[in-house]
């Protein structure tokens, strides 16, 4: 059950940040990738194994990434300028720093 509890998360964690990233230019960004690492760091703080955080980033990579391709028509939920490329770039090494966090 932690397993699919901590992909869940991972889930929202990575929902949240791609409707969070453009809220207000500077600010969402930086609140979506803090909040990505708090979380990620909570999952496993919370159940004491660094296996649930490697479950959790890698479904927030999942949606990180599907948000960057072109849905059924043609739309994009991550935009390819400057915010968006930072939040994949800059997302993905502080989500790094998260697992590799003490536990």
């Amino acid at each position: 059950m932690r397993y699919l509890y901590s992909l869940i998360l991972g889930l929202a964690l990575g929902a949240g940040s791609v409707f969070l990233y453009s809220l207000y230019p500077p600010v969402g960004l930086v609140l979506s990738i803090l909040a990505s690492t708090l979380g990620i760091w909570a999952v496993g703080r919370l159940w004491g194994k660094r296996s649930y955080r490697f479950i959790a980033v890698a479904a927030w990579a999942f949606v990180i990434l599907r948000a960057g391709f072109p849905g059924i028509n043609e739309e994009y939920l991550l935009q390819g300028d400057s915010m968006g490329i930072s939040l994949i770039n800059f997302g993905f090494i502080a989500v790094v720093i998260a697992i590799l966090t003490p536990l």
